[in-house]
């Protein structure tokens, strides 16, 4: 196998493929690594191009190949990295592969939006339930108070009905009842 040094004897051959066979062929030329292409048509915009479509869809695929890895990666689930770059998949199996990109994806953002709803709730849960322990705190010193000075902390000056009569406090489980 060759490399592209500058060094290197190079030759410049031109290559006609039918369509069915480009893919086939540039990727197993790409697999050798002693290949360096050339555009012939560089005054053509990128997206007048043939392929240009194929191009967005293994960009989109790309990009959630990574949003899964930083989702891996965030979790601290350890990754087998072997270094070397796998082959060319065939265009069927590329379908297949948006296919399954796409889902796992789709689970993905599932779960985190899951995920962020629980933490959500169980904080909510967690402030009830210490508002309902300082309450039953507070229940339980307003009980084991004399019913005088029961009136006079919860009220205050206000402990007096407007004929100038005293409020008298009761409990009903643990609920003031005025």
């Amino acid at each position: 196998m060759g490399s592209l040094f500058r060094s290197e004897e190079m030759t410049l051959a031109q290559l006609f493929l039918q369509s069915e066979a480009a893919y086939t062929c540039v990727s197993e030329l790409g697999d050798l690594g002693v290949v360096q292409f050339r555009d012939l048509n560089p005054d053509v915009n990128a997206f007048q191009r043939k392929f240009v479509n194929e191009v967005r869809r293994c960009e989109e695929m790309e990009r959630k190949l990574r949003f899964i890895e930083k989702e891996i990666k965030k979790d601290g689930i350890p990754m087998l990295d072997t270094g070397d770059n796998p082959d060319a998949p065939a265009p069927r199996e590329m379908i297949d592969l948006e296919a399954t990109f796409e889902k796992l994806e789709n689970e993905m953002k599932e779960v985190n939006t899951n995920a962020e709803a629980l933490k959500r709730n169980f904080l909510e849960l967690t402030e009830l339930k210490h508002i309902l322990r300082k309450t039953q705190v507070f229940f339980d010193e307003m009980h084991d108070q004399p019913k005088s000075e029961e009136a006079q902390n919860l009220l205050g000056e206000e402990a007096t009905r407007a004929g100038g009569q005293p409020l008298k406090l009761g409990y009903a489980r643990h609920s003031l009842i005025v």
